[in-house]
C-alpha cells in the first residue's frame, strides 16, 4: 500500500529569533488540510532541516504530528550524509509518530551504487515504516540509477522515490523496471508527466502557497480527467517559476511572507532575494489571484 497518493506538501518551517515560529506552523498546517493536501513532509529542504539542531528537529516532527492528529500522514525527513545519524533520526522520527520518512541521498562525500544500497538497507532495517528515497542529484551530486532503486526496493521498508533528476528517461527506465516502486515527482513543473508513466503523484514546493490546485491536479488524473489534468498543470506553472527563480525555499518562503502565512524569516546560508526576484514574485502572486 502507497503511502499517499496525490500531492504532498514538503513544508517551510517558520522561524522567529526564538526558534521555530509554532503559531505560524499551526496556520500553516491547518492551511493544508483545508486545502486537501494529501500529506504532509516536515524537515525536508524546503523546511530548512540542514539548519535546524536535533532538538527543533525532533520538535517540528512531534508538533505536525500532533497538529495533523492522523488526517493524513505525515513524513519526516531524515537524510543525512552520516549514515548512524540517520539511523539514529529515523527511529526517533518513528518513535514520534511519523507515517514515513523521506531520505535524501548522502550528499558531499557521495557514494558509489552499492554504498547507497548499504546506505538505505542500514535504515531500513532499523525502523518499521516505510521509506521514500528522495534523488535530487542537482543538490547532492549523486544519481540513484533504476537498476539501484531495483535492489534497494528489494527491502520491505523501501517503498518509492521521489525523483528530483528532471531526467524523464531515466524516470521512464525506472517505472518499467521497478513496477511495484511508487514514484513521486520532486519537480512541480513535471507532475502531469509522471503521472503519466505511473506515478503517484507529488512532493510538492509550491503547494506551500497553492495546495488545493495541486491536490487538484492529482485528483483530476486519478479521476481519469486528463483535459483538467493538463489545465492544472499549465495553470501552476507561473508560480513554479517564480518559486525558483533562486534556490529553494528562498522564494517559496517570500510568497508566504506576503501572504501573511509567516514572517519569513530566513536562515543562513540561505539569504533573502533580490529586489529583482521579490518585484517578479509579486507579481505572479498578483496575476494568480492570491495578492
Amino acid at each position: 500500500m502507497s503511502v499517499f497518493q496525490g500531492s504532498a506538501v514538503a513544508t517551510i518551517t517558520p522561524f522567529n529569533e526564538k526558534g521555530i515560529d509554532f503559531p505560524a506552523f499551526s496556520g500553516l498546517i491547518k492551511r493544508q488540510l483545508e486545502g486537501k493536501t494529501d500529506a504532509i513532509v516536515v524537515c525536508g529542504t524546503t523546511g530548512e532541516a540542514s539548519t535546524m539542531s536535533s532538538e527543533e528537529k525532533r520538535e517540528a516532527i512531534a508538533f505536525v504530528v500532533k497538529e495533523v492528529a492522523g488526517k493524513v500522514p505525515v513524513i519526516a525527513g531524515t537524510g543525512g550524509n552520516n549514515t548512524a545519524n540517520v539511523i539514529k533520526d529515523s527511529v526517533m522520527a518513528q518513535e514520534l509518530g511519523a507515517s514515513a520518512l523521506l531520505i535524501v541521498t548522502p550528499y558531499y562525500n557521495k557514494a558509489t551504487q552499492a554504498g547507497l544500497v548499504a546506505h538505505f538497507n542500514a535504515v531500513a532495517d532499523a525502523v518499521s515504516i516505510p521509506i521514500i528515497v528522495y534523488n535530487v542529484p542537482s543538490r547532492t551530486g549523486l544519481n540513484v540509477l533504476p537498476e539501484t532503486m531495483k535492489k534497494m526496493m528489494e527491502h520491505k521498508n523501501i517503498v518509492g522515490i521521489k525523483e528530483a533528476s528532471g531526467n524523464i528517461e531515466q524516470i521512464a527506465n525506472l517505472a518499467a523496471l521497478c513496477p511495484d516502486c511508487d514514484i513521486y515527482s520532486g519537480n512541480d513543473d513535471h507532475v502531469l508527466p509522471l503521472l503519466a508513466l505511473g506515478g503517484k503523484g507529488v512532493i510538492s514546493t509550491i503547494a506551500n502557497i497553492i495546495p488545493q490546485d495541486m491536490h487538484d491536479l492529482c485528483a483530476a488524473w486519478f479521476a481519469g480527467d486528463i483535459n483538467e489534468a493538463r489545465r492544472l498543470q499549465f495553470k501552476v506553472l507561473p508560480v513554479w517559476k517564480a518559486a525558483f527563480c533562486e534556490v529553494n525555499p528562498i522564494p517559496v518562503k517570500t510568497m508566504a511572507s506576503m501572504l501573511g502565512l509567516c514572517n519569513g524569516t530566513l536562515r543562513l546560508p540561505m539569504c533573502p532575494p533580490s529586489e529583482t526576484s521579490r518585484e517578479f514574485i509579486k507579481k505572479t502572486l498578483s496575476e494568480y489571484g492570491l495578492l
